[in-house]
This record gives C-alpha cells, sequence and structure tokens, in this order.
C-alpha cells in the first residue's frame, strides 16, 4: 500500500512539473489566445469537421480542419516594445497550417526586435464549413487587421504602423489582403480598415495564373475548374494599384515549389505603380526554409530588419 502511494506522488510530482513547465513556456513567450470572430461569417456547421493538430516534442507543429480562427498574441517582453505590430499568416497550401515553423517561432523573432505579433490561425476553405471558400481565409485576415487596428491602445500600438507577414500560400493570402483589402467579404465596420500599412511576403504564392501558380493552393482555394474571372480575381499581380502596401519579399531562386516568378511578377507590378518594394532573390534556399537554415536565404531576416528600420517601423 505505501509502494502504490509513493508512486502516485511520483507522478502527481510529474504531472505538474510538466503542467508548470507548460505555463512556464507561454509566459515566457508572454503569449495570449484568443478567437477572432463573436460570429463566424457565412458558417456551416459540420459537427463531424474538428480540427487536427499535428504535435512534436510537446508543441503543435501544424494544423488542419480549423473551424474558429484565433489570434495568439505575442508581446515583446525582453526588447521595449516599438508599436509596431505585424500579423502572421502560416502557410501549409491551403490545406493546413505550419503553425510552429512560420507562426509562433517568427512571432519569437519578431518580439526580439520589438515587434508585437499576432499569429493569425485562420480558417482553410472548404465548402463543407464556409458558403464561399474563395473569401474564407480573406474575411478572417481582414478581421484580424481590424481587430488589432480598432485595439491598438490596448497594446500600446500605433495604428498605422501595423503589418501584414504570409509564408506561401499564406503569402497568398497576406498579398491577397494588401490588394482585396476594400472588398465587401462580411459586414464590418467601415470605419476600421483593413488595409496593411506594410507587408512582408515570404517564398509566397502570388498567381493563381496555370503557368505559375501553385496548383495545390490553387485547387483548394479555387476549385477544381476555376473560370477565368475568378483566376484574374485571385491573381494578385493584376490587382495592384497605387494604394497597395510597400512590400518586402523573400524568395528562393532553387524554389520548385512555388517558382520564384511568383514574387518578381509581384515585384514589378509594384515598382510600375509607384509603390516602395523590396525583392531578395537567393540562390539557394529550396522552399519552406522559414526563418532560414541553409545557404544564403538564412540572411533573409537581417535583410528584413534593416527594410522595417528605413521605413520606421523599427
Amino acid at each position: 500500500m505505501k509502494k502504490s502511494k509513493r508512486q502516485f506522488s511520483h507522478k502527481s510530482f510529474l504531472s505538474i512539473l510538466l503542467f508548470l513547465a507548460f505555463i512556464s513556456q507561454l509566459q515566457a513567450q508572454n503569449q495570449t489566445i484568443m478567437p477572432l470572430w463573436k460570429t463566424i461569417p457565412d458558417e456551416i456547421k459540420a459537427t463531424d469537421y474538428t480540427e487536427k493538430e499535428s504535435i512534436s516534442d510537446g508543441k503543435v507543429q501544424s494544423t488542419s480542419q480549423v473551424t474558429i480562427p484565433t489570434l495568439s498574441i505575442f508581446l515583446p517582453k525582453e526588447t521595449k516594445p516599438n508599436q509596431t505590430a505585424v500579423i502572421i499568416l502560416p502557410g501549409g497550401g491551403y490545406t493546413h497550417l505550419a503553425i510552429d515553423k512560420e507562426g509562433t517561432k517568427v512571432a519569437l523573432w519578431l518580439n526580439s526586435l520589438g515587434i508585437t505579433a499576432f499569429v493569425l490561425k485562420y480558417r482553410l476553405p472548404n465548402d463543407l464549413i464556409m458558403k464561399n471558400k474563395n473569401i474564407g481565409p480573406l474575411q478572417d485576415a481582414q478581421e484580424a487587421v481590424r481587430y488589432v487596428r480598432n485595439n491598438a491602445a490596448k497594446w500600446n500600438l500605433d495604428s498605422s504602423k501595423i503589418g501584414i507577414m504570409g509564408f506561401s500560400a499564406g503569402g497568398h493570402l497576406a498579398a491577397t489582403l494588401s490588394t482585396h483589402y476594400d472588398d465587401k467579404v462580411y459586414d464590418s465596420n467601415p470605419k476600421v480598415s483593413a488595409r496593411p500599412d506594410f507587408s512582408l511576403l515570404i517564398y509566397p504564392v502570388i498567381s493563381m495564373q496555370n503557368d505559375i501558380t501553385h496548383k495545390g493552393s490553387q485547387i483548394n482555394l479555387l476549385g477544381n475548374n476555376p473560370s477565368q474571372d475568378l483566376i484574374d480575381s485571385f491573381s494578385n499581380e493584376k490587382k495592384i494599384t497605387a494604394q497597395t502596401p510597400p512590400t518586402f519579399l523573400v524568395h528562393a531562386t532553387d524554389d520548385t515549389v512555388v517558382l520564384p516568378e511568383n514574387s518578381i511578377i509581384y515585384y514589378l507590378g509594384l515598382k510600375k505603380n509607384g509603390i516602395a518594394a523590396e525583392l531578395h532573390l537567393y540562390e539557394k534556399g529550396g522552399h519552406g526554409f522559414g526563418l532560414g537554415v541553409n545557404d544564403t536565404s538564412k540572411f533573409w531576416t537581417k535583410h528584413c530588419e534593416e527594410w522595417l528600420k528605413m521605413h520606421h517601423y523599427l
């Protein structure tokens, strides 16, 4: 009997330690998670459609089948905040979200620069849970910007220093937001703009045109046989205007998943419209390098930091 009590106490002690370690990790990250919507627009209830998380080493690496969009808020702790905010859109081909590599880790890097970071867990396009899957992710992206801008004082942010950052398919959503921020895709407060003040696009899908698009992203967002009008509407290089936000772009020449032509045509469109833009094309890096791991692409974060300084966001 005594042995059983000792075993129980040991297990309980380990459980408490693990719980405290988890809380400590959240506190270290200074992270808060909140739902994006009170009422999700155009929602279809599907009881058998539930979120699926991929967990490794005690952390959520990716997630899919998102039904409840959330904002994870990361406040700078060690570095003095500079009143700039960045909303991060992880990639994943519009089928899943690389929430750790292209979300949490990026937020912590931005925190080290004094930037308040928000990771958006957005809904992925699916006819089972939304009336129009083409605009579901855009609804979430627009609302994220409006929410952060409307509550800027709460986090001591400058409402004119709110940027968007997207990776891969998340880059497509960020570019869509940057060129479709005025589209009326849900019943919103017209007094609060959804326009990002700047865009950071990392190996982004930009175009839905068949010759250069990422086919998986195109099919997941637009369907198997989209009309040319629909393709044109979500080919963001065609939607650039003089009001499109200043943009920093990163791509690798040897990216065979999302062709670098995506970033090139967006950069040229920005240049044509007189929009401040900077494009870094690295010889090596492939696709999905996150904060940078190998070859010259590992230096993009330093280049991004310098660009943010030049535009007075740091």
